[in-house]
């Protein structure tokens, strides 16, 4: 199947089919309460559906027969949307920031970089937490490793550790999120 027409008939199927759109010899109808009709030819589905002055919807091309509904489309369409507006106003976006420390990174500058990290687990941001190594840093891992555990014990009641230290390159890195 050309891969333009396959993505039509899914569109198409995404989209939902009504009234004339529908190609079907019989479908399955429900009407607006819910109450099913049984098999009937689209003929007098679609009949049914403009005695009401309603929509006819097939609601499940993939079924056999299609199903399909007697309803408002205008409607239908709107509260949908509304459905979906309100699913994404309850999600929460978490981000991920990054905090990158050197192997020989003075305590100060330690501390400044921790105290910078806790604002981003208090605003319920995850944290990267990178030690980079350059050069002959590369064979001193264990000081990079030093250094990120003093920063672990700076953040300790303010976030915990998801994922593990690991080596990613020439970076050392562990993932921090905020305590519930």
């Amino acid at each position: 199947m050309c891969p333009l027409i396959f993505l039509w008939r899914c569109r198409i199927i995404k989209e939902l089919q009504i009234n004339e759109e529908i190609r079907e010899k019989e479908v399955r109808l429900i009407d607006v309460d819910g109450t099913q009709l049984g098999i009937v030819p689209i003929k007098k589905a679609l009949e049914i559906a403009n005695e009401r002055r309603l929509d006819l919807v097939n609601v499940a091309p993939t079924a056999n027969p299609p199903v399909c509904r007697i309803l408002d489309y205008g409607k239908y369409k709107y509260e949908l949307t509304k459905k979906e507006k309100e699913a994404r106003k309850n999600q929460k976006i978490i981000n991920v920031k990054e905090i990158r420390l050197t192997p020989n990174i003075e305590e100060h500058d330690l501390q400044v970089k921790a105290n910078r990290a806790i604002e981003f687990l208090k605003d319920g941001d995850k944290v990267k937490v990178s030690v980079r190594f350059k050069g002959r840093e590369m064979g001193h891992t264990e000081m990079g490793e030093e250094v990120l555990k003093d920063f672990l014990n700076l953040l300790d009641e303010y976030g915990k550790v998801e994922k593990e230290a690991k080596m990613e390159g020439r970076n050392l890195v562990v993932i921090l999120v905020p305590k519930a």
